[in-house]
């Protein structure tokens, strides 16, 4: 399944089990700043051309691709020692027309690491284990896990629509990373389930793809994210303030995540005055249960809570929480998983169909 997703188009490896018992990587915020080797254009390998081989310094062989994006490649790999398997994500230092990174682009490439590795002490973010510097990329090695992500789980293996348990279970994991990353000051700016990644048989989700977080509250990247997920203050430049606060634009997000565990779709293409589903979300509020049959009524209040336009009113993460754990029911009864079709860009907009790319303004 290919996904491109994050700061730079990277797509996120898989999680690993539970039984993954490593330490969290050592690492120190002012070691992880690297500058471009190369000053002259650089010629890169092939993705292809990598594998088979050792990385620097290690026992960890490149055994295939997991994804592509437009500035490197997550790979499988496998420790010949131990026999465990792990994803490497490959942060190029190199332009596709093999340029250098300029200082700005390194800047974010910085950012990502350090504020995944703050976030990953918790247990349901991915861990970052290491990072190994090479001339021409980072090699950032996180756990892996070969069930895939929330949008795989859902679409193809029916794990959460119409089974209200797992999919609080699910969401309630997702609400305890976002709230710990927030507790940070980090703000994950890309929540979907592209990003979210999954054990243990559906039974545990761990948050991953830090390429757009940041440590500001306040962001003035308008169009910063996947569209479907977000909010209508993100998307919005013309509002009445010249920025947009991070933590509600995060809990908007995870609105439409628990639309898409619990009823397999999304809401709408995007929160704006272009959509016409937004709209006549805005003008009557109950007319999410007449597109998603499946929603309770009292999940339907909290959707109500989590989607309201001014972020000010907006639901906070905590009482979010609360909200879920006392949701008697998800859906109005048991039922099959929908079936959801391959993710396409000609399907409806009510499908739970891949998000775009994830783009951020600054990135442009």
């Amino acid at each position: 399944m290919h996904h491109v997703v994050g700061q730079y188009g990277l797509p996120t490896p898989p999680a690993s089990p539970l039984s993954f018992d490593h330490q969290k990587c050592p690492i120190q915020p002012q070691h992880i700043a690297v500058q471009p080797h190369y000053q002259a254009r650089f010629v890169p390998v092939t993705p292809e051309e990598r594998i088979g081989s050792i990385l620097q310094g290690t026992t960890l062989q490149l055994t295939g691709i997991l994804g592509t994006g437009a500035y490197g490649v997550v790979y499988r790999a496998i420790d010949t020692k131990t026999y465990i398997q792990y994803a490497v994500k490959t942060l190029s230092k190199f332009n596709p027309d093999g340029t250098p990174l300029d200082r700005r682009q390194v800047d974010f490439q910085t950012r990502e690491i350090r504020l995944h590795h703050q976030a990953s002490a918790h247990r349901n973010v991915v861990s970052m284990l290491k990072i190994i510097d090479e001339p021409d990329c980072l090699f950032v090695i996180l756990e892996y896990c070969p069930e895939g992500d929330l949008f795989y789980n859902i679409t193809e293996c029916g794990h959460y629509v119409g089974k209200d348990e797992l999919a609080r279970k699910a969401f309630l994991q997702i609400l305890d990373a976002v709230e710990y990353c927030h507790s940070l000051g980090i703000y994950h700016r890309d929540l979907k389930p592209e990003n979210i990644l999954v054990s243990d048989c559906g039974q545990t989700v761990k948050l991953a793809d830090f390429g757009l977080a940041t440590s500001s509250d306040r962001s003035e990247d308008y169009g910063c994210g996947s569209t479907f997920y977000m909010s209508p203050e993100c998307l919005d430049p013309s509002s009445k303030r010249p920025f947009y606060y991070c933590a509600p634009n995060d809990v908007w997000s995870l609105g439409v995540v628990l639309v898409n565990l619990t009823c397999g779709r999304n809401p709408w293409k995007q929160a704006s005055q272009d959509d016409h589903t937004y709209q006549a979300f805005i003008r009557k509020p109950g007319f999410l249960k007449s597109i998603l049959p499946l929603l309770s009524d009292e999940l339907n209040d909290i959707l109500g809570l989590i989607f309201t336009p001014n972020p000010d009113t907006r639901i906070t993460l905590s009482e979010l929480k609360a909200r879920i754990l006392a949701c008697s029911r998800f859906t109005e009864a048991p039922t099959m998983a929908l079936p959801t079709p391959p993710a396409s860009p000609e399907h409806t907009y009510i499908e739970l169909d891949a998000a775009p790319p994830s783009t951020c303004h600054q990135n442009a």
